[in-house]
């Protein structure tokens, strides 16, 4: 199934509608042209609302934003809701910083197709906790998997969590996906970028949304595994891995990557 995605994700070219945070834009952007598909930012709000409609798929990232970009936010999601279109909401430093957690779970309400974050931003989100250290997690990702069960039930989504080992939990699902490396947390981006790619992966499958959602994990996975063999510190491990991200054939990422159903 992971490999039928990423080839379907590679010959459609899903376009994918960020609206994320300012530290990100660029790597976002590189990642999923990459990956095989075709990024856009928009955040004035007027035009935010139209293109949620066109877009194949659209990512909220609510790190570091304004309020022009929030009110964007507000009015794509809605949009995108109302024209079927998958999205995928990241809660980024989401528990301890009031107007970020608010919106994001205002945007619970536009019913995202996934929730994909750190332990910390999922417990933060569901009020189990204040959330981590800033965009840095401060749970292990099991310690999140009830609250992720939770939320998954109620939302009728897909709820990712990024970590050592990954873990995708739908109603009555759960996928634990191992790989990645240790040099990942140091570079910028990666997890935001992980979030355009599960818009990315769900624009091409939106009918197999947990199932795209553990092929975007996975291929995050198996790129941290071959940069890490050819890298020895963080830039070379960017440069690498996005490389890898680009040049990985879907069977190497089953390959690599360990996919465990629960």
């Amino acid at each position: 199934m992971t490999a039928s995605i990423l080839t379907e994700l590679r010959t459609t070219t899903p376009l994918v509608h960020c609206l994320t945070n300012t530290v990100v834009p660029q790597i976002t952007a590189n990642v999923l042209l990459a990956i095989g598909a075709a990024p856009a930012m928009v955040d004035l709000p007027e035009e935010a609302e139209i293109f949620a409609g066109i877009a194949q798929a659209v990512l909220i990232n609510v790190g570091n934003g304004s309020a022009a970009q929030h009110e964007a936010q507000r009015r794509a999601s809605a949009a995108a809701q109302a024209a079927g279109v998958p999205w995928v909401l990241d809660p980024v430093a989401v528990g301890a910083l009031p107007v970020r957690t608010g919106l994001a779970r205002d945007l619970l309400g536009h019913s995202p197709t996934c929730v994909r974050g750190n332990a910390s931003e999922i417990l933060g989100l569901t009020g189990h906790s204040t959330g981590g250290r800033g965009v840095d997690a401060t749970d292990p990702v099991e310690a999140a998997l009830e609250a992720a069960e939770e939320l998954a039930e109620q939302q009728d989504c897909v709820v990712a969590i990024s970590g050592e080992t990954d873990l995708v939990v739908s109603p009555g699902r759960v996928t634990r996906i191992h790989g990645g490396h240790a040099l990942m947390p140091l570079v910028i981006g990666t997890g935001c970028s992980l979030g355009a790619t599960v818009a990315a992966a769900l624009g091409a499958a939106r009918s197999r949304r947990h199932d795209a959602v553990v092929a975007a994990h996975a291929l995050f996975a198996a790129a941290g595994i071959v940069a890490g063999d050819v890298s020895s510190a963080p830039a070379s491990f960017e440069v690498a891995w996005r490389d890898a991200l680009y040049t990985l054939t879907p069977d190497e990422v089953t390959e690599l990557a360990r996919i465990e159903e629960a």
